[in-house]
C-alpha cells in the first residue's frame, strides 16, 4: 500500500481573536506539511453560529498570514475540495447523521432541555452524576425506548431532536498517538456525544470527522484538550466503514502560565504585561482592545520561532531558525508530551536576536518609518541606518532605539543632574571653550581624526579624558549615554558640535 499524501488542516471557530496556542497549532501543521511536501488546509469551522463573533475569519487569516504561514488550500484560497466554512457544507451532514442511525451506531433523542435538568437535579440530590450513555440511555426519551411508531410520530409532529452516538459497551480502544504513543480508552466510561441537532446543524465532532475524510486529511495534528475526543472520533470512522482512510492523530502539549500553574491565558497576559494574541484585537461588543505582538513591535520571524520551541526542541543547540530551516528540522517524534511554560522574557531575547541581525538599512528604514515620521522629523536616510547600526545591539525592539539615538535627531535643551553634578567642575566651561577652539581648526571632521586631534590636546595639557570626554558627551547628549563619541560629531558635523558646545557652556550651571 503507497503512503498517502500528507495533507493536514488548520480548523479553528471564529469565536474571537486566535490565540497564541492556536497559531502554534497552525505552525505545527504548517511545518509538518512542508517537512513532507505535503498540503496545509485552512477550514472555518463556524457550525455554532450562537458563538460567531465578527471578524474574527479575517483576523484569522490576517494573523496566519503575518505570521509567514501560507494557505494552500482552505477558506480564503478555495481548493477541490470545498467549500472549506463548515456553514456552507450544512447540508451535506444530515445524510452522514441518518447513515449512522441506519447502521444502528446512532439514535434520535428527543428529550428536553428541562428534563434533562430534572434528571441531573435527581441524580445531584443522589450524590451522583448523570450521564446520558449505555446505562441511562434505554431509560430516556429516545427511539432506543421508543416504538419506531412513537420515533416516526414525534418527526412527524416536528419535536426537537438531537442525533447521539451509540458508544459501545465495554470495548478497550488501544489506539496510536504520533506525540503520546499507545493510549487506552474503554468505551463503557464514554458518553453517548450529540452529532446532530433538528435544525440541521452537526456538532463539531460529526462535522469534523466528515471533512477529514471528505477532504482526504492524513494527520489531524492538534492541541492536547481534543484527546478526549480521539476515542469517539476513531469510532466514527470505523461506524462509517472509513478505518483505511483514518488520519493518524497528534496531540500537541498545553502552554502554560509563566508563573504558577495551568494553561496560558489572556488573563495572565493582561496580568503581567504581555500579549497572548499575534494581532491587536478589538472586541465588536465591549469595544475593549487585547494587545497583539504585531503592534508590540515584534517580528513575525521572531514570534515563529519563539512558537516553535514552546513543546518542540531541534535536538541541537542551534535557536535561532527561519521558517524554511524550521520546516526542514520539524518532526513530531521531537514534539514533547509535558507541557511548555511560556517565558515572556524569552520572547524579547528572540526579538533581539533578530534585530541584532537585520541589516542597518532594514533597521533605519523601520525606524524612519514606525518613529520619525510620527516625530515628523525628516532626515538623510544614510545618517538614520548608520545611527541605528551602531546602537541595535542595545535594544529588543525598534521603537526603544528612539532613547538610544535621540540626540542626533534634537539637540539637547536639559541636561540630567547626575552627570552634571559629577562631571560639570568649575574649569569645565573654560576647557569646553578651549576645545571649540580646537574643533573649529579640524578641517577632516571624520571620528579618527578628530579622536586624534582632540586626544593630542589632551595629553599636552596633562588632563584626565574624562575631565574633558564627560563633559563632551554631555553636551553633546544631555545625558552620560551614547556611542563612541567621535563618532557621534562625525555624524552631527562640525557646525551642530560647535553649537551644542556653546548652548552647554551657556546653560549648564551648576
Amino acid at each position: 500500500m503507497s503512503e498517502k499524501k500528507v495533507r493536514v488542516r488548520f480548523a479553528p471557530s471564529p469565536t474571537g481573536p486566535l490565540h497564541m496556542g492556536g497559531v502554534r497549532t497552525a505552525l505545527f501543521n504548517y511545518l509538518f506539511a512542508r517537512h513532507n511536501n505535503g498540503e496545509f488546509l485552512l477550514r472555518i469551522e463556524d457550525t455554532d453560529q450562537t458563538r460567531y463573533v465578527p471578524g474574527a475569519e479575517e483576523y484569522i487569516v490576517e494573523a496566519l498570514q503575518w505570521c509567514g504561514i501560507t494557505i494552500d488550500e482552505g477558506a480564503t484560497v478555495g481548493g477541490e475540495y470545498g467549500p472549506y466554512r463548515q456553514s456552507e457544507r450544512k447540508p451535506m451532514y444530515r445524510e452522514y447523521a441518518e447513515q449512522l442511525i441506519a447502521s444502528n451506531n446512532a439514535y434520535y433523542a428527543f428529550d428536553t432541555s428541562e428534563e434533562l435538568d430534572a434528571i441531573r437535579s435527581k441524580y445531584e440530590a443522589e450524590k451522583k452524576t448523570f450521564t446520558y450513555n449505555h446505562e441511562t440511555r434505554e431509560s430516556l426519551n429516545n427511539s432506543l425506548a421508543l416504538s419506531a411508531d412513537e420515533v416516526k410520530a414525534k418527526k412527524d409532529a416536528g419535536e426537537a431532536y438531537v442525533v447521539r452516538f451509540k458508544m459501545p459497551v465495554g470495548e478497550e480502544l488501544h489506539l496510536d498517538d504520533e506525540i503520546r504513543g499507545h493510549v487506552v480508552f474503554n468505551t463503557s466510561a464514554l458518553d453517548d456525544k450529540v452529532l446532530f441537532k433538528s435544525d440541521g446543524m452537526p456538532t463539531y465532532h460529526l462535522a469534523n470527522v466528515v471533512d477529514d475524510y471528505l477532504m482526504k486529511i492524513s494527520h489531524v495534528i492538534r492541541g492536547e484538550e481534543w484527546l478526549p475526543s480521539m476515542p469517539l472520533h476513531v469510532l466514527l470512522y470505523r461506524s462509517f466503514g472509513w478505518s483505511e482512510d483514518m488520519p493518524k492523530f497528534a496531540h500537541l502539549p498545553l502552554i502554560l502560565k509563566p508563573v504558577g500553574k495551568g494553561k496560558l491565558s489572556k488573563r495572565d497576559g493582561d496580568k503581567l504585561g504581555f500579549p497572548v494574541f499575534p494581532l491587536e484585537w478589538t472586541d465588536p461588543k465591549s469595544n475593549e482592545i487585547s494587545s497583539g505582538y504585531r503592534e508590540g513591535g515584534y517580528f513575525p520571524e521572531a514570534f515563529v520561532n519563539m512558537l516553535a520551541f514552546l513543546g518542540w526542541n531541534p535536538g541541537t543547540e542551534q535557536e535561532i531558525f527561519s521558517m524554511e530551516e524550521l520546516a526542514q528540522a520539524f518532526s513530531l517524534d521531537r514534539v514533547g508530551k509535558s507541557g511548555s511554560k511560556f517565558d515572556p522574557e524569552k520572547t524579547k531575547w528572540y526579538n533581539r536576536q533578530y534585530l541584532v541581525h537585520k541589516s542597518d538599512e532594514e533597521i533605519g528604514s523601520l525606524f524612519a518609518e514606525q518613529v520619525l515620521t510620527a516625530k515628523g522629523i525628516e532626515v538623510n536616510q544614510d545618517i538614520v541606518n548608520r545611527v541605528c547600526g551602531m546602537v541595535k545591539d542595545r535594544v529588543d525592539f525598534i521603537s526603544e532605539l528612539w532613547n538610544q539615538v535621540n540626540f542626533f535627531f534634537e539637540a539637547p535643551k536639559e541636561f540630567e543632574a547626575k552627570p552634571v553634578k559629577k562631571g560639570w567642575k568649575e574649569d569645565t566651561p573654560a576647557l569646553m571653550t578651549e576645545l571649540i577652539g580646537i574643533l573649529e581648526g579640524i578641517e577632516d571632521f571624520t571620528s579618527a581624526n578628530t579622536e586624534e586631534i582632540v586626544k593630542e590636546w589632551i595629553t599636552a595639557k596633562e588632563i584626565g579624558f574624562g575631565k574633558v570626554m564627560n563633559p563632551f558627551r554631555l553636551a553633546m547628549v544631555g545625558a552620560g549615554k551614547g556611542p563612541h563619541m567621535f563618532d557621534i560629531i562625525e555624524i552631527l558635523g562640525k557646525e551642530e558640535t560647535i553649537a551644542r558646545l556653546n548652548f552647554a557652556v551657556a546653560n549648564i550651571k551648576r
